[in-house]
């Protein structure tokens, strides 16, 4: 009896052994994991500090150029999405001399032209600088339109899709007027890279505060900047 005793700790000796060294593997993989856990959670708060000063900066920046021009141009920034918006007169009247389209019409009128030579080009000063151009993802021009076509009873899929080709005409005509202005053969280049047109129709309409559809609002023309911020984070994610 004593021998098989002496065997039983001599064999339970190399368990404990073991069970030792699992445990040890255990605790450094668990350490390797909290300090992954904490890395990720530092860049995490890294870019998201960065992103913040990135749009507040250039959201300052952008309220700077254009404040006095906002409201002779119906127009507003945003400072969440970083865009500006060309909002439709709240008088529809087609012989207003200050409407960027005609209800229904793809060209840009009179009065949008003279906005568009006088706006992009210090837009595109802004965010073409050094201090931006890195940071930049995309800069998307967005045409939105309200939930009615001209006044008229259609269907509301009909409508939808006729808006949907309005509003895609619209902003593809924006694009290519500010893009044939530009002379210099980099920034051209560069425009073509990230400048993007982008007909919404009516999904992206602006609300009443009862809920209810702000049809002048929501007929509008966008110039959005979105940064690479916003990806960084999702590779972080990943």
């Amino acid at each position: 009896m004593k021998f098989n005793n002496e065997l039983d700790e001599n064999e339970w000796l190399p368990i404990s052994d073991l069970m030792s060294v699992l445990m040890m593997v255990f605790i450094i993989i668990s350490v390797f994991y909290m300090l992954q856990v904490k890395r990720d959670k530092q860049k995490i708060e890294e870019i998201a500090v960065s992103y913040n000063k990135l749009q507040i900066s250039l959201y300052n920046e952008l309220k700077n150029e254009f404040s006095n021009d906002l409201l002779v141009w119906n127009a507003e920034i945003d400072s969440v999405k970083l865009s500006i918006k060309f909002l439709a007169p709240k008088n529809l009247n087609s012989t207003s001399p200050k409407i960027f389209f005609k209800p229904g019409s793809s060209k840009i009128e009179k009065f949008g032209t003279e906005i568009l030579d006088d706006f992009f080009p210090r837009f595109l000063k802004i965010i073409y600088s050094e201090k931006y151009r890195g940071d930049i993802e995309e800069i998307r021009i967005e045409g939105h339109t309200s939930s009615e076509w001209l006044k008229t009873t259609l269907n509301e899929d009909i409508a939808y899709f006729k808006n949907m080709k309005l509003s895609q005409d619209r902003t593809r005509n924006v694009l290519e007027h500010v893009l044939l202005k530009k002379t210099d053969p980099k920034e051209k280049k560069w425009l073509k890279k990230y400048l993007t047109s982008n007909g919404l129709s009516s999904s992206k309409l602006i609300l009443n505060i009862d809920s209810t559809e702000n049809r002048t609002a929501s007929r509008r023309v966008e110039f959005r900047v979105k940064t690479n911020a916003e990806q960084s984070l999702i590779e972080i994610i990943k």
